[in-house]
């Protein structure tokens, strides 16, 4: 690309020192500064790291005009507003990516992790239900079809030799089979208070709020299932990543120590995104604080009931927040998907190789010079110290 003198200086305002740190040269790059970051979000913890860039200053530090996030209440309003530009970063759970990519040819990239683990599979406390082989004839809600929480719990259900069936709440049920349904988060401890459904899967704080707010219970923490697993994860359009590299870098390096930062200060971070605090999200601070510190043993350990928690010694945080987006996982979601009872066209993953959509669904570039910029990536959670970009997936349902 030739640019002109006048061109030239304004790129070179806007990078500065972040080009050489980015390994991007200026002549293949566009003037990034006149662009405006745009973020969507769904009301969850999910998107703390965004929020809390935001909220920090971090995006504005790295030289980038930057609106006010933006609130929506579903994943398909989230999808769609990133798809024909309303927001030009925002998160998703890692099988919408997948699904975009794939079956409808969007160009999405996955970037980074956003967080992991921070969902849980909530159930009415006015049953007895201890695990899954107790979901037999229940009505379950999950947030999305192409979601983590989708997956995990079908999983679950089958070991325990239960069916997923996707039918009318109306319809009768089999002993066997477990009715599977889309709600939006929002709308899932009312519905779990109203006996409408028997539980739900979802990203906090709505497993938090249903337990403070209405005595429902943790029947399991995703995390405890899948050893820090990811859920959403961070996107841009290819081509915008691909022309705004050096505005993309600082997007991610101001995301990156957003989750460092969270990492360090679960409390200050409860607050910022409380409604007692900045307002990102319609929530008191005492349930965030659930979200953030909340994952005692005694409380959801062995005598507990249900024991939420089977693994302690994974050591894991209730949400964690490591960037670096594993292809083992990005592989193990595929191929899980394929296996996922889900409403709508499957047959696009039959045909995907497993192997290369995990090299071209991700650009992991931005996100390994962002975390180097924060000191390496023993500063988060890591499964290997010794091989930092590689990992096993630990599951355990």
């Amino acid at each position: 690309m030739t640019l002109t003198r006048r061109d030239f200086l304004k790129t070179a305002a806007a990078a500065g020192a972040g080009m050489a740190a980015s390994g991007f040269p200026v002549r293949r790059t566009r003037a990034d500064g006149h662009e405006t970051l745009r973020i969507g979000y769904l009301p969850i913890t999910d998107a703390a790291p965004l929020l809390i860039a935001h909220a920090k200053g971090y995006f504005r530090e790295e030289g980038l005009k930057v609106a006010p996030p933006l609130r929506v209440r579903s994943w398909s309003t989230l999808s769609e507003s990133f798809l024909t530009g309303k927001f030009n970063v925002t998160h998703l759970l890692l099988p919408i990516p997948v699904w975009m990519r794939y079956n409808n040819g969007a160009p999405v990239k996955v970037l980074a992790w956003d967080h992991t683990n921070g969902s849980a599979l909530t159930v009415r406390g006015d049953e007895e239900i201890r695990g899954f082989a107790d979901l037999g004839g229940k009505q379950i809600a999950v947030p999305y079809w192409y979601s983590m929480h989708n997956i995990i719990l079908q999983m679950g259900l089958k070991q325990a030799g239960l069916t997923p069936v996707i039918q009318s709440q109306r319809a009768a049920l089999k002993p066997d089979e477990v009715n599977l349904f889309v709600l939006s988060p929002p709308e899932m401890p009312v519905a779990l208070s109203g006996r409408k459904i028997d539980g739900f899967i979802v990203a906090e704080p709505f497993n938090a709020l249903s337990e403070l707010k209405i005595g429902a219970r943790i029947m399991r923490f995703t995390g405890d299932m899948w050893k820090n697993h990811p859920c959403c994860v961070i996107v841009m359009k290819e081509k915008f990543s691909r022309e705004y590299a050096v505005f993309t870098q600082k997007v991610i390096n101001s995301i990156v120590r957003a989750q460092l930062w969270v990492i360090e200060n679960p409390d200050g971070a409860a607050r910022i995104l409380s409604r007692e605090g900045e307002g990102y999200l319609p929530t008191g601070e005492a349930v965030l604080k659930r979200v953030f510190t909340g994952y005692e043993t005694e409380t959801y350990g062995p005598g507990a009931v249900p024991q939420a928690i089977r693994h302690p010694e994974w050591g894991i945080r209730r949400i964690g927040f490591q960037p670096y987006p594993y292809p083992s996982a990005t592989r193990f979601i595929v191929r899980e998907m394929r296996e996922t009872v889900m409403e709508g066209d499957m047959a696009f993953l039959k045909k995907l190789n497993i192997d290369d959509a995990a090299r071209d669904l991700v650009d992991d570039r931005f996100v390994k010079r962002a975390i180097e910029a924060v000191g390496g990536p023993d500063r988060f959670d890591l499964i290997d110290l010794e091989h930092p970009w590689q990992r096993e997936e630990v599951i355990a349902l």
